[in-house]
């Protein structure tokens, strides 16, 4: 008989999940002053989509296409090794963000998996931060 597999377990790696199952998952967005903004999302979807989909300040210019670093993001260390390691082109551009930090991402190249939810990224200060000049 054809028989596919019906285990309940999935591989982290493995997408599309079946259809019909959606998995709420949890984000924490901070600003740079310390408030939280818990918020509910799918598996599969992107922190830059994520946050856009519920009102938060935080800026996509390239569309999340890996050609800026106006979604840096820095993410809560527990969770920053749960990440899939950024490819060269997000590190390219992690290079050119302001208030880099050894757990900094780019939002748009985070996917959110069931293993994520619960994750709490922080929105660095203003870029355009010059005043002090």
């Amino acid at each position: 008989h054809t028989h596919t597999h019906t285990t309940t377990h999935f591989p982290t790696h493995i997408f599309p999940f079946p259809r019909g199952v959606v998995t709420p998952v949890k984000v924490v967005f901070r600003d740079s002053k310390g408030n939280a903004q818990t918020v509910t999302a799918e598996v599969g979807q992107n922190l830059l989509d994520i946050a856009h989909n519920n009102d938060i300040e935080l800026e996509g210019a390239c569309g999340g296409t890996l050609a800026c670093s106006t979604c840096h993001l820095i993410v809560d260390k527990k969770f920053y090794d749960k990440l899939q390691p950024p490819v060269d082109e997000e590190l390219d551009m992690l290079d050119l963000a302001w208030g880099l930090t050894e757990t900094s991402r780019l939002g748009c190249q985070i996917c959110m998996t069931p293993e994520l939810s619960g994750i709490s990224v922080t929105i660095p200060a203003e870029t355009a931060d010059a005043r002090d000049v």
